[in-house]
């Protein structure tokens, strides 16, 4: 389950747990102090929680791993520190050489005694992908189908981990669920990292210029029954995801992961 960092509480979390879910992804750039992720492995039995991801340009690699330390020492092995570069278009001119930066922000918590295991990148192109399968446990894409998730099991290898985010809206009236979509992906459609990754799979001018296609708005947030929905979660890991990383745009979001979740392959 892929939520921003502010809208997850420690008694959803537990009611997820509880309906079997097994990570909680925090999005939204959380801070270095990485309080939230605390609360909610403090609130849980087994959840893994995740960042998806700390922004390299807004929390500091020394504070970042010291925060690590905190969480892994009280829960160990439940804690995944995901981070990546952001969006030029939104972290400002002085954010230059964002691959160098990442590299140099992973020497630091090398330095720093973060290990390899304990964290993953945000990755869509080739560069990153390789980065994260030589520096770090794995990869999170996000706003990605699951034909980019096959691309990326490749250049990943068969032994690092692959998370891949998906949006879903579960509701059967497909023109209902394109406009609760419409509130959230178009946003994406002006970045220039995710439009760069979805031009090089195929998808044409016409798909991605704002609002999106039904197409891509089908394909980028699936909706449907649950059984539907839950059909196009395992095409991720058919194509090699270790976890789907779930992220429901329904206005109740809870309502929607009940019903999803009897429908879920969580053994898989």
């Amino acid at each position: 389950m892929w939520r921003h960092f502010q809208g997850f509480t420690p008694e959803a979390a537990r009611e997820l747990e509880e309906l079997g879910y097994s990570a909680l992804w925090l999005g939204g750039s959380p801070p270095a102090d990485l309080g939230v992720a605390e609360s909610l492995v403090a609130a849980t039995e087994s959840l893994t929680i995740g960042t998806s991801i700390v922004n390299i340009w807004t929390a500091s690699a020394a504070e970042v791993a010291e925060s690590f330390h905190r969480i892994d020492q009280r829960f160990p092995g439940r804690f995944l520190l995901g981070i990546g570069v952001g969006h030029r278009e939104a972290n400002g001119p002085g954010a230059v050489k964002p691959y160098d930066a990442l590299v140099a922000y992973l020497d630091e918590l090398d330095a720093a005694g973060v290990p390899k295991q304990g964290r993953a990148l945000a990755a869509l192109g080739p560069r990153v992908l390789e980065l994260a399968r030589d520096r770090t446990a794995g990869a999170l894409p996000y706003l990605a189908p699951p034909e980019h998730t096959g691309i990326a099991r490749t250049t990943l290898g068969a032994d690092a981990l692959l998370v891949a985010e998906q949006k879903v809206v579960v509701d059967e009236d497909p023109e209902r669920a394109r406009e609760i979509a419409r509130r959230m992906v178009p946003m994406y459609l002006g970045l220039v990292n995710y439009v760069s990754n979805l031009r090089r799979l195929g998808f044409s001018e016409d798909d991605l210029t704002t609002p999106g296609s039904d197409r891509l708005i089908d394909i980028l947030a699936l909706h449907g029954t649950p059984a539907e929905i839950a059909a196009g979660l395992v095409a991720h890991l058919d194509a090699g995801a270790d976890h789907v990383a779930i992220q429901a745009l329904d206005q109740d979001y809870l309502a929607a992961l009940r019903a999803l979740a009897p429908e879920l392959p969580f053994t898989r």
